[in-house]
């Protein structure tokens, strides 16, 4: 099976997605990078060095499981890796968005975790998971991230570095991504209030996310 009618759907949705984070201040300049699953084995990935609000139907690479890259641009990212790992891990995972949010990372550089303390926040992150930092594109952090969602969690902040949003489809990758940030900045604030413990109540997490 070719791959003309999957991408014609997922690159407008990418695009799209990255014109919103970069709007939302989620990420700067040629930073993080957006990814969606063609088939078991390939995916397509933004090329090197974009800039995701000014994306192209010419600024993706077509990389498969085996890590070759096998369409589209040459040069995938360098992050081309944190995505592999994380659709080899999670079969139900259909995209992947990366950026590098400012309240996430300044939350975990407190050395605080990220409370999801709304029921946007519970419904769509539940939990967000934390690994420590190693370089960017490097085998170590991919394997590290993918590590981390593996049981099913769907965020992971990379400290020092990012974040990973993941999805069922692009849409839903981009909302738990804005979610995230927002879980972050609410956390941020309630920690300048001198509150550490306020957070979604125990007995409502588990119904919402057992829905």
């Amino acid at each position: 099976m070719g791959f003309v009618s999957q991408i014609s759907e997922v690159i407008p949705q990418l695009i799209d997605a990255g014109r919103q984070v970069v709007e939302r201040g989620l990420v700067l300049a040629s930073g993080g990078n957006l990814s969606a699953r063609l088939t078991d084995d390939a995916f397509v990935v933004t090329a090197s060095g974009t800039w995701l609000d000014r994306l192209t139907v010419a600024d993706f690479s077509i990389v498969t499981a085996a890590g070759e890259v096998i369409g589209g641009a040459d040069r995938p990212s360098v992050e081309w890796k944190l995505h592999h790992h994380t659709y080899a891990v999670r079969p139900d995972v259909a995209a992947v968005v990366h950026l590098h949010p400012q309240h996430a990372l300044l939350v975990d550089m407190l050395g605080e975790r990220i409370r999801c303390t709304t029921l946007d926040h519970a419904f769509y992150l539940g939990r967000v998971a934390r690994v420590p930092f190693r370089p960017a594109g490097s085998e170590e952090i991919a394997t590290l991230a993918a590590d981390a969602v593996a049981d099913g969690t769907n965020a992971v902040v990379l400290a020092h570095h990012g974040c990973s949003a993941l999805g069922d489809t692009v849409s839903m990758a981009l909302r738990r991504a804005m979610n995230l940030e927002e879980a972050a900045t609410m956390t941020y604030r309630l920690l300048l209030a001198g509150d550490k413990d306020t957070d979604f109540p125990q007995e409502y997490r588990d119904r919402i996310i057992s829905i």
